[in-house]
């Protein structure tokens, strides 16, 4: 028990929920199926939907599955995901490169056609000023569009 008499369990699997719930509009984002696992065809259906060039070559899917997949079943569960993500132990950048593939100009900032190129294929509804309200909401620039750490904001919510 802590101070408060509330379980320090009880705090820990707050303090894990409070984490997922971060973190979940990203991973069901790239799980296309949504059957709460990341598998190498929703991998290559995610680059395919920003990639001018089409999806990734199979190795480097392969590659992604593999730093990602630490129970080696094939898929990444959500705390697989999880682990991998900048700020989390190991992290290996995913996030950095979910946001390289979304910045298709390559300046570093996901702008308002890239967002809604993204949204859209995600299936989501969104207005235009839906889209510039995000990019507001991550600290961006309407004209210019948001950095990488503004984009976690957004998927944050």
């Amino acid at each position: 028990m802590c101070p408060t008499g509330t379980s320090t369990a009880v705090l820990r699997r707050d303090a894990a929920a409070a984490r997922e719930s971060d973190l979940r509009p990203a991973f069901d984002v790239i799980d296309a199926d949504r059957d709460g696992k990341i598998s190498k065809d929703d991998l290559r259906a995610f680059y395919a939907g920003f990639s001018g060039s089409g999806a990734p070559e199979e190795d480097m899917i392969g590659s992604m599955m593999t730093v990602a997949d630490a129970n080696e079943d094939g898929y990444v569960e959500y705390e697989e995901f999880e682990s991998v993500l900048p700020g989390q132990s190991g992290g290996s950048g995913v996030m950095e490169e979910v946001f390289r593939v979304m910045d298709r100009d390559g300046d570093g900032l996901v702008g308002f056609e890239d967002l809604q190129r993204y949204l859209k294929w995600a299936g989501f509804e969104t207005s235009d000023e839906d889209i510039r309200a995000m990019i507001r909401l991550g600290g961006g620039d309407e004209n210019r569009g948001v950095s990488f750490d503004g984009l976690l904001k957004i998927l944050a919510v």
